[in-house]
């Protein structure tokens, strides 16, 4: 399904804009319509944050930008809570925006999108608090573009050493 919105938004929405979308989640803004925040690169390589409205005429699908800032404005990406399994993120621009995604899946994979084109684009020194730092970094280990596979593939590595663990005499 999402891989359907995506290619939709790229074509009715980030194409026309001479943009190309790396990343969208779906955010918890309004209760009637639904919200897109997307992170897009333009022609002359500037990184847009993006915010859109999704409605529907008919049977025609509708996309509107409410919102869109700079990465370049960007101070700080806060996850509220690192150690807890919540939707909820602050954007701090020169006004703080408070967002919930609509996963803490898609939480991380927008701050994973966001660290990546910063260090790719601008490599200012940008902000991103209150996230395990294991799932937002390249150069972590788990790193991988299957985003929802890493922390399977953690439980998979520690249930493993638990076995080999057991499995290890110990000497009396």
């Amino acid at each position: 399904m999402s891989s359907l919105v995506k290619e939709d938004l790229e074509k009715k929405l980030f194409k026309p804009l001479s943009q190309n979308l790396y990343e969208f989640i779906e955010i918890e803004f309004s209760v009637q319509d639904r919200y897109y925040l997307c992170v897009s690169v333009t022609k002359t390589e500037e990184v847009k944050i993006i915010m859109v409205k999704h409605y529907r005429i008919g049977l025609d699908e509708k996309y509107e930008v409410t919102k869109k800032w700079s990465l370049n404005d960007l101070q700080m990406i806060d996850g509220k809570e690192a150690d807890t399994d919540n939707p909820f993120f602050d954007l701090h621009f020169k006004k703080v925006y408070s967002l919930e995604a609509y996963s803490c899946a898609s939480k991380y994979a927008f701050a994973r999108t966001v660290n990546k084109l910063n260090h790719a684009y601008l490599k200012k020194d940008l902000q991103i608090v209150n996230f395990d730092s294991t799932y937002i970094n390249d150069d972590s280990i788990w790193s991988s573009n299957n985003k929802d596979c890493l922390v399977l593939m953690r439980i998979c590595f520690y249930a493993f050493n638990l076995v080999c663990l057991s499995l290890c005499p110990l000497p009396l």
